[in-house]
């Protein structure tokens, strides 16, 4: 059974997160939702999609988990808002919990780089190509994950220095991206 046919409010997504500059002290930052850009879900987050939520909620009602589990907090987000790009965010790793540290380490490591955002969709369509398009969502979490559902959501920048990935890594993830959406 698809999500589509559950009632509105029972209706949950995730959707990954690019993450990038993070720092000696646990701040980084990076884009969520890539707007337009198609999930191994088949979902698509539209621009606006969070307004309202954020506007309700702002940074500090969203938050920061270890692979979407609510036991397990990590930090605080500093800033989300849309922009032309899609959801910017910056968040803080708190240095005082165990599980947060070995997330910073990894992430520096390049060894965990996945951020996913939970949601509940208020409003959606779907398209003749059967990509779900996310026209109004209710956030409520992001999570550093092992597996996002979007692939190009990856560390990038860590302390300021590019995260290194090989050129013919780089080139057949440009070609997946530029395959998918050729397919809308």
């Amino acid at each position: 059974m698809t999500t589509d046919s559950l009632p509105v409010w029972r209706t949950k997504k995730f959707a990954n997160l690019t993450l990038s500059g993070v720092t000696g002290e646990g701040r980084f930052s990076g884009y969520a939702s890539i707007f337009g850009e198609v999930d191994l879900g088949k979902d698509a987050i539209e621009p606006g999609a969070f307004a309202q939520s954020l506007a309700r909620r702002g940074a500090g009602g969203v938050r920061m988990l270890f692979q979407h589990d609510p036991g397990e907090p990590l930090g605080a987000w500093k800033t989300i808002r849309e922009d032309a790009r899609g959801l910017y965010v910056e968040g803080l790793l708190s240095p005082g919990v165990a599980r947060a540290r070995e997330v910073h380490q990894l992430m520096k490591a390049g060894a965990l780089d996945g951020l996913s955002i939970g949601f509940q969709t208020v409003k959606a369509k779907t398209d003749r190509g059967g990509v779900r398009r996310i026209l109004e969502a209710d956030l409520w979490e992001i999570s550093i994950v092992t597996f996002p559902m979007l692939p190009s959501a990856r560390v990038s920048n860590v302390k300021n220095a590019r995260f290194f990935r090989d050129k013919e890594t780089e080139l057949v993830r440009t070609m997946r991206r530029a395959a998918r959406m050729m397919k809308l």
